[in-house]
């Protein structure tokens, strides 16, 4: 009686929540950032991540499915034209925090699913730590960080199928953990790139935090953001690649074959704080500049990712659950994107380089390897390129996105 008790009332509740479908069904780039599901991971810490992910039309939750979606491995390489290249041995770390239980397991359906070759720990192309680099312990396990480590995972494997891939989870979402996790994956041996997708607002803090943002040799990605204008850290590092997004399409009938507008969700702008690194030289703003180059990273247009983490385990009920947002997690397929998407996909492509770096600097130098993004604005800044996206350099997408690797 219970059991049916449950049924129908969530039942009623689906039926309450499905006018917000019409939300979800809008264009692209018409769509509003509310239309996307939060992966939760906002809960405590000073830090967020900053993914999202596509809505059901049931609920606040994630749009769940059975098979892929979105995006694959064919799509984003052939966009950046990534195709046939190797990472020869290489590794990209990605950092985030709080413990992901089923991440190798998700990584192997995910690759599996996806015609890749397998990653695991056990063929030494996966390995994952806690923030001290030791297999244990390892922090608390978070739904909404889950998910997000799927996603960092997935795009991985999608930009770069040979690239050897180191998970530092870090304790909590602030500053010591994760810079801590900063500093371990760039002591590991083999690391090319380090992704960061996470951000919090700029304080009287991050410039002694930066320190652990500074290795040379090493590109070290971060998110840009995932609310329009407006600048976050670790993206305003100047020792930082900061990479913003954008919403990409097939289109046919051009030499490319696909197009890329600003997504009005990639943070830009700025910084109250950062000095200007001296290889930007843009003259709008007397400090750092926020974003430096960008990627794919609208859910509409996003990645498939799949993740089993969740709140409500085996109940017949859970996809429901997860879809109305009585649940956290996932289970199964989602399409997702934001600036989370960006950066470990500019990172990948920085393995795929294999050129020494020095924080953001080399496509400054190099802009003939990226495709420039000239339209489309993320919020309202007096019309500068601050917020909107021009011929040139500008704010929401930087020098613009991967061209292969030359730009890296």
């Amino acid at each position: 009686m219970a059991r049916s008790r449950l049924f129908r009332s969530l039942i009623t509740l689906s039926l309450v929540a499905a006018p917000l479908s019409v939300a979800v069904a809008a264009p692209a780039e018409a769509a509003p950032l509310k239309a996307f599901a939060d992966f939760g991971c906002a809960t405590s810490g000073k830090f967020h991540c900053l993914g999202k992910a596509v809505r059901s039309p049931k609920g606040s939750g994630p749009l769940l499915t059975s098979t892929p979606v979105g995006y694959g491995p064919a799509e984003i390489q052939a966009a950046y034209h990534l195709g046939g290249l190797h990472a020869n041995g290489r590794t990209v770390a990605i950092v985030d925090a709080m413990d992901a239980p089923t991440a190798e397991a998700d990584l192997a359906k995910f690759r599996a699913a996806r015609g890749l070759p397998p990653c695991t720990t056990a063929n030494g192309c996966f390995k994952k730590v806690n923030q001290n680099g030791a297999a244990s312990p390892l922090p608390a396990p978070d739904y909404g960080w889950a998910m997000e480590i799927s996603l960092d995972l997935d795009a991985v494997s999608a930009t770069c199928p040979d690239c050897k891939i180191l998970l530092v989870e870090a304790n909590s979402p602030d500053s010591d953990p994760l810079m801590t996790a900063v500093d371990t994956a760039a002591a590991t041996p083999g690391v090319a790139a380090i992704s960061n997708s996470y951000g919090g607002t700029e304080d009287s803090t991050i410039l002694a935090a930066d320190a652990h943002l500074n290795h040379p040799g090493i590109a070290v990605t971060a998110s840009s953001g995932d609310s329009g204008y407006g600048v976050s850290w670790p993206a305003s590092s100047p020792y930082v690649t900061a990479v913003g997004g954008t919403t990409l399409k097939k289109a046919t009938g051009t030499a490319r074959g696909w197009a890329e507008t600003t997504w009005k969700g990639s943070g830009s702008g700025c910084s109250a704080l950062e000095p200007k690194p001296a290889w930007q030289h843009d003259t709008g703003c007397a400090k750092r500049t926020v974003a430096d180059v960008s990627a794919v990273a609208d859910p509409a247009t996003g990645l498939g990712v799949y993740d089993t983490y969740n709140s409500c385990g085996s109940s017949s009920f859970c996809d429901l659950l997860l879809s109305l947002g009585l649940a956290q997690g996932a289970d199964g397929w989602i399409q997702v994107g934001g600036t989370s998407l960006s950066s470990p996909v500019v990172a990948s492509v920085y393995a795929l380089a294999g050129n020494s770096v020095t924080s953001g600097s080399y496509p400054y130098a190099h802009t003939d390897g990226l495709n420039d993004v000239t339209s489309g604005s993320n919020g309202s800044c007096g019309g500068t390129y601050l917020c909107t996206a021009g011929a040139g350099y500008d704010g929401p997408t930087g020098l613009g996105t991967p061209n292969g690797t030359a730009g890296f």
